[in-house]
């Protein structure tokens, strides 16, 4: 695999591209069948003990069967700091990533998942895992796991100007 061109722009620290991955507030997944690419944004969560994020989805359609074909995707997660004014530049942090898609059916890993996600994205998780998450709930939303295989970090902290 290719390294990085910008070796100044490159986060060689994990915790830190694994710190964009759980701050981030949606991820965008690549994929790919019959040399077709298509491109999701999710909403997701990572799981920190399993090195993994998942994300829910409908039960069917243009991406679930995608995956059902070719479950490899990359993604990236991006925390953007915004245009540097007048020096034409842009501040950013972003995590790539290169993974396979499971779809869960364990109805525990399916639930934990749930919760994963729901404290990545709500401010008062505890009352709305106490009032969504049910038996039911679980039982009916498809999540999917992705597996990371390789993950790699690039950042603009600060404005380099460049000729």
């Amino acid at each position: 695999m290719r390294g990085i061109r910008r070796k100044e722009k490159a986060i060689e620290n994990k915790d830190e591209i694994i710190a964009i991955l759980q701050k981030a507030q949606y991820i965008t997944v690549a994929m790919s069948v019959k040399d077709e690419p298509y491109l999701v944004t999710l909403s997701h969560g990572y799981d920190v003990e399993n090195y993994s994020i998942y994300f829910h989805c409908a039960q069917e359609g243009k991406k679930v069967d995608i995956l059902k074909e070719n479950n490899i995707v990359w993604g990236q997660a991006l925390e953007d700091a915004g245009y540097a004014e007048g020096s034409c530049d842009h501040l950013y942090a972003t995590a790539q990533f290169r993974g396979r898609v499971t779809f869960i059916e364990d109805l525990e890993e399916k639930e934990r998942a749930l919760k994963i996600m729901i404290h990545a994205i709500d401010s008062d998780p505890v009352k709305l895992i106490e009032e969504q998450v049910t038996e039911k709930s679980v039982k009916n939303i498809k999540i999917g796991r992705i597996d990371i295989e390789y993950m790699s970090g690039k950042k603009s902290k600060e404005v380099i100007i460049s000729l």
